[in-house]
């Protein structure tokens, strides 16, 4: 694998096994989540972030080729985003296909690196916001709807919301060495 021109390796993993087990790094077991737990995985998630970006050398990459705390809350705002609008079209539409998302450009194009950790901080509190209300708005009857990513992976509002919540939860345990839910 080759490093992007922000010096940080591509993950090109497909991370949906963690819809089926425990996930070895973070200890986050998305099977335990159940549909009403979403919108408050989110805000407790959402509310840890703070205090990470307010630590001294948040902006600073611990090594090289590894993502700062604010790249990293960059990227988890910009999860909450594209999950509230994956959310909004699964409810509107029958089985739609996602674009693909791709991280790595959206972190050069968006210059992650450079963005304000105050700023992030806000924005991504308030991206939480707004997904966790979306899904705590879930009628019972459309966790079943599904939608499509661009590989063919199949979800549905369930494993969608299961599946994203993992992402939040593993990169807050990449900057902070814990997840924030706990049951």
């Amino acid at each position: 694998m080759s490093s992007t021109s922000h010096g940080v390796v591509p993950d090109t993993k497909d991370w949906t096994w963690v819809l089926h087990q425990v996930c070895g790094e973070c200890g986050f077991d998305t099977r335990l989540v159940r549909r009403g737990d979403v919108g408050q995985i989110v805000r407790v998630n959402a509310a840890a972030w703070p205090a990470a970006l307010a630590r001294p050398g948040a902006a600073g990459r611990p090594a090289p080729g590894v993502w700062s705390t604010v790249e990293y809350a960059c990227h988890v705002r910009d999860v909450f985003r594209l999950f509230d609008e994956r959310l909004a079209l699964m409810l509107r539409e029958d089985a739609p296909e996602f674009e693909n998302w791709d991280q790595d450009a959206t972190a050069v194009a968006y210059r992650y690196a450079s963005q304000d950790p105050a700023v992030v901080a806000v924005e991504l509190r308030d991206a939480a916001r707004s997904v966790a209300a979306a899904f705590d708005a879930v009628p019972d009857e459309a966790w079943g709807r599904t939608g499509l990513r661009s590989d063919g992976s199949r979800f549905t509002v369930q494993t969608l919301g299961r599946y994203f919540v993992h992402d939040a939860e593993h990169h807050l345990y990449d900057v902070t060495g814990s997840t924030a839910w706990r049951r």
